[in-house]
């Protein structure tokens, strides 16, 4: 079970769990109850009242997966992984490997399965080979301030 603050299991309604922190607050300020604890720092305490509602909503959420189609919970993972992909080929420099990494994870999931993944079959491949076409324009591009090019960072996905 994910912790207060922590992104739960997606739901159909796009769930997630919990808010994350304000920045706002005085350091050493009492955390709200489900809020995250700072990075590093001790948890907040939970009352009865908030560990109970934290697992009625965990319930909730369970429920609600459990009742989604599989192909849609599965095509959904898929889409998080183009989006993972196209974040670490922005940064600058790009992140070659991470992008590389979550595209060949990517390929596995939708080659293997292939029509199984229902009506998202034909979007995720066109999204498998758009994202690796510009993986490869990317990499071979010269690098902006002496980062490693492709052939030092692993070459193109597979």
């Amino acid at each position: 079970m994910p912790r207060p603050g922590e992104p739960g299991p997606p739901g159909p309604a796009g769930a997630s769990g919990g808010a994350p922190p304000s920045s706002g607050e005085a350091p050493g300020a009492a955390a709200p109850p489900g809020a995250a604890a700072p990075p590093g720092g001790p948890e907040p305490e939970l009352g009865a009242e908030d560990e109970e509602s934290l697992r009625a909503e965990m319930a909730e959420l369970e429920r609600q997966l459990a009742a989604a189609p599989a192909e849609d919970v599965v095509a959904n993972h898929c889409y998080g992984l183009f989006q993972l992909a196209v974040l670490h080929l922005r940064e600058r420099p790009p992140h070659l490997d991470a992008a590389r990494l979550a595209i060949d994870a990517l390929g596995a999931v939708v080659e293997a399965l292939g029509e199984r993944l229902g009506e998202a079959t034909t979007s995720l491949r066109e999204a498998l080979a758009s994202i690796r076409l510009t993986y490869v324009q990317i990499a071979g591009a010269p690098p902006a301030t002496g980062a490693p090019t492709a052939g030092e960072r692993g070459g193109a996905p597979g």
